[in-house]
């Protein structure tokens, strides 16, 4: 056909692997604010994952019976591996990054049939996984500034002894809740007592989270995701945040703080946008990342673990199919049936 009859107003869809390269740029911002504070041990992580997920992909998609580079090519695997080593402590053993990126992959997506077919996040069902598995090696975070060695990280990831105590400490929100728990008083006492609180959030967490935030908005720019999730997401938690801290500002943390601590701004620019798992409709990812804000609020406030992104993220998941049926838009012309049944 003539290039003259083609339609210049349609776009042809981007291909998956455009998506993928776009989603790792987006997240480089906020690894660049990770070195800064934290060392060059995630860059080791980011690489076994890397390496995990595409020996993985390779070896499941062989015994399936698929095109390995077809489908290795797309990205897909380098993303999940990527989201699962900035979720988990940059001096974790590196067993733990293997283990949870397999799982990410071969259990979670590839049982379930594959790229999607998945029900559930593989990053976060693999971060589910660790810290349910071991959770005083999910808890050792090197204290942010303290300038710790990059030959000493790699001891760490790599068998040493782990006498942790002088060169490690609690994430923000864990020490927050340890701290209100322990009988400490105010949510300002405990800002003021301990170091792990910076301006507004985790100490040096805030920033990283300022870089997850800068490039999910270029993101939203390249039309990669919409505004629905990440608005819903931190709007809903902004509020609830807020309307308890007006309550009892003595016992509940501020919106600042829970938006820039732990992985709300990964969890609402990457991880709860994935198109496989989450809800599709408008409507229905307004919902959906509204219910992961209020639970990853309440497991943060009286729940056990100090962050709830994965764990709020995983239950609705569950919830996404029927989000989905109820809030599909009907058809022109005709009443919207499925939605009321």
């Amino acid at each position: 056909m003539n290039a003259a009859f083609n339609s210049p107003y349609l776009r042809q869809p981007a291909s998956v692997r455009s998506v993928m390269a776009r989603v790792l740029v987006a997240l480089l911002p906020g690894i660049a604010v990770y070195v800064w504070f934290f060392g060059a041990a995630i860059l080791v992580q980011i690489a076994l994952a890397s390496l995990t997920a595409l020996a993985g992909e390779a070896a499941i998609l062989s015994a399936r019976g698929k095109p390995v580079g077809l489908f290795l090519g797309d990205g897909s695997a380098l993303v999940t591996g990527w989201l699962i080593a900035l979720s988990l402590p940059p001096i974790a053993p590196w067993w733990m990054v293997v283990v949870a990126t397999l799982f990410a992959i071969v259990v979670v997506k590839h049982l379930y049939g594959g790229l999607g077919q998945n029900v559930f996040n593989p990053a976060m069902a693999a971060f589910a996984l660790m810290i349910v598995a071991y959770p005083q090696l999910m808890s050792q975070w090197p204290a942010p500034g303290l300038g710790m060695e990059f030959s000493t990280q790699l001891n760490l990831i790599f068998g040493g002894e782990r006498m942790l105590d002088a060169i490690t400490q609690a994430t923000a929100l864990d020490t927050l809740r340890t701290g209100l728990l322990g009988g400490a008083g105010t949510v300002a006492g405990v800002f003021e007592s301990q170091p792990a609180f910076g301006i507004f959030g985790g100490r040096g967490f805030e920033w990283i989270a300022f870089g997850y935030l800068v490039g999910g908005l270029w993101l939203m720019q390249q039309r990669i995701i919409t505004w629905h999730i990440p608005v819903a997401f931190t709007v809903t938690l902004a509020l609830t945040a807020g309307l308890f801290h007006l309550i009892s500002p003595d016992r509940f943390a501020g919106p600042m703080f829970h938006l820039f601590a732990g992985g709300a701004m990964l969890g609402a620019f990457f991880i709860a946008t994935d198109p496989v798992s989450g809800a599709t409709t408008p409507k229905g990812k307004l919902i959906y990342a509204a219910g992961i804000a209020i639970i990853d609020w309440v497991i943060r406030t009286f729940g056990a673990y100090p962050d709830g992104v994965a764990f709020a993220t995983l239950l609705m998941n569950i919830a996404a199919p029927l989000i989905d049926l109820k809030t599909q838009p009907p058809v022109f012309g005709h009443k919207n049936d499925g939605a009321r049944r």
